[in-house]
């Protein structure tokens, strides 16, 4: 998953979201110098991403994109499935999702001090040009895979993929309707403990 279904899976709790939303950004033990509540929320992301890693239903996603993206294919997958949740947001949520951003960008911003640098530079481009917004348009993720292919350190081929995400757009639609509800279902059990 990325960036907004992050989001998206921490429900209305403002620290829990943080926590989520700078989960990449926190390495090993580094988590323990934050609130309990900032903590609890990068675990929280640490294991939608072993969950999603792990299941079948996103495997099959991957298994498509595999022979040409390589170990990208996961990352490229994750964007798919954000795609598919902007678009379909007024499914998951009930705060129009222009307002849903544009609380998250002002809340964030307010707590930038307990951000790590590298994800307090990219809030800055993220609120710009307002990354979680656009997901929904195929334009948007595909500004987001060149963004991410301009910065790795191999070929990644990242800036192509919105053109397999047309051509099988049906499957991955599938695949992501399947697995988010099981998701989301496994999340609130953590965020409940």
């Amino acid at each position: 998953m990325n960036f907004l279904a992050h989001l998206f899976l921490s429900g209305e709790n403002h620290q829990l979201r943080l926590g989520n939303f700078i989960g990449d950004f926190v390495k090993g033990k580094k988590m323990n110098t934050y609130s309990p509540e900032i903590a609890k929320g990068i675990k929280i992301h640490r294991e939608i991403d072993r969950f999603t890693d792990s299941h079948p239903i996103v495997k099959n996603s991957k298994i498509r994109l595999r022979p040409k993206y390589s170990h990208y294919s996961p990352v490229i997958v994750d964007m798919f499935y954000d795609h598919f949740l902007a678009l379909h947001w007024s499914d998951y949520h009930q705060i129009p999702l222009m307002e849903y951003t544009e609380s998250f960008y002002k809340s964030a911003l307010k707590d930038r001090d307990l951000l790590p640098e590298a994800a307090r530079n990219m809030l800055t481009f993220m609120q710009r040009d307002n990354w979680l917004f656009n997901y929904q348009y195929l334009e948007g993720i595909h500004r987001s895979l060149t963004g991410m292919s301009h910065r790795t350190s191999f070929e990644s081929k990242m800036q192509e993929a919105t053109e397999d995400l047309r051509k099988d757009y049906a499957l991955y639609k599938a695949d992501f309707r399947l697995f988010f509800p099981i998701l989301t279902q496994h999340v609130s059990q953590l965020i409940l403990k």
